[in-house]
């Protein structure tokens, strides 16, 4: 027996509205930040964002931290070092709602672009690893946060929450974005593709540090777990990545020793179809440019009649993902009650406000 209630109504007539007849033209990013240059960052992206668009682009997808760069000094030495760069990192970082931000939105409307951008977001006093998608006309359509910083990210960045993994309906379909080893968390891949997810934007920094030395932070294991996320959600991955070249070298790897731990290039960009094929051809790992692709969106259905795991290809009744997609406030004002939005386990799927069976009708 299924309680049908409007919320369930309205998300059917969301999947029944899903459009599969499309080709969709995307750019892809493989670029070399400026580095803690807040201005000169959100000018070399109004730059690329006018570029893609003349070449016909109808989305354009850009790195991890892409502004105002990812902190690689996290990586090279102890924390009393990397203290010089926090400040400095913290005052060129990105505001939602700033002027930064929206001339960058400026930019994807005088384009009719839409827009997957990597961000260090600053919000007052913390930092957070941003993706926002905007709109062609301009709006900003999402702003998430990195779910969980990895390893020395955290001396960096705070946490996300479950609102932060969310599929976005766009005029060239339902867009979904994770940043760089997020792409490792199978849960997180799961609430993603349970949302029906036709492109998807893998934001990734450089693969330039420990060379080989740490395998997992190379480009073919990450590589890999875009290729892998493009087969699994049977989903279009536009996975862009940044370049490291001489100008951030002088920055942040300032000894012999520190350059023998992070290499220039380190761009692995690459756009991946629903049944895992490569679409474009990669630029060398030291080349800056735009990859282009066509993604015919009606490959995701051949892709999904093989295997389909949030459909006919899962198995409810032995695994689910319980997903507690709710903001968390920090501060709950007017007295102390309980929020209608997060229930206690033992109270099932029924949420606050629904209609009951009894109100809404059942069938069997």
């Amino acid at each position: 027996m299924m309680v049908i209630t409007s919320t369930f109504r309205e998300d059917l007539e969301t999947l029944m509205d899903i459009n599969y007849t499309r080709t969709v033209r995307a750019a892809v990013v493989q670029q070399e930040p400026v580095w803690l240059d807040l201005e000169g960052a959100v000018e070399k992206t109004v730059e690329l964002i006018r570029e893609a668009a003349d070449h016909g682009a109808e989305i354009i997808a850009f790195p991890e931290t892409w502004i105002p760069n990812y902190p690689w000094w996290i990586w090279l030495d102890s924390v009393a070092w990397q203290s010089q760069f926090t400040v400095p990192y913290a005052a060129n970082s990105l505001t939602v709602e700033g002027r930064e931000m929206r001339a960058i939105q400026d930019a994807a409307r005088r384009s009719g672009i839409v827009v997957g951008l990597g961000y260090s977001e600053r919000d007052a006093g913390s930092l957070y690893m941003g993706q926002a998608v905007i709109e062609a006309d301009g709006t900003l359509v999402s702003a998430r946060r990195k779910l969980k910083p990895t390893h020395v990210e955290r001396t960096v960045f705070g946490e996300g929450d479950g609102s932060d993994l969310i599929v976005t309906e766009t005029s060239l379909g339902r867009i979904g974005s994770l940043c760089c080893w997020e792409h490792l968390q199978p849960l997180s891949k799961y609430a993603l593709f349970s949302q029906h997810e036709q492109i998807h934007i893998a934001s990734w920094p450089s693969f330039s540090i420990f060379p080989g030395a740490v395998y997992a932070l190379g480009p073919e294991v990450n590589t890999a777990a875009s290729q892998q996320y493009a087969v699994e959600g049977q989903t279009f991955v536009l996975a862009a990545s940044a370049v490291v070249g001489e100008a951030g070298l002088r920055i942040f790897a300032d000894t012999e020793e520190k350059r023998g731990l992070i290499h220039p290039g380190g761009g692995y960009a690459r756009i991946f179809a629903p049944d895992g094929r490569m679409l474009a051809e990669p630029l060398a790992p030291d080349e800056e440019g735009i990859l282009y692709a066509d993604l015919d969106l009606s490959a995701i259905l051949a892709a999904k009649n093989a295997a389909d795991p949030v459909g006919h290809y899962s198995r409810p009744d032995v695994l689910q993902l319980r997903f507690n997609d709710q903001q968390q406030p920090r501060v709950t004002r007017g007295g102390h009650r309980e929020d209608p939005q997060i229930l206690p386990p033992e109270s099932g799927l029924q949420e606050a406000g629904q209609e009951t069976a009894s109100d809404a009708g059942a069938v069997e």
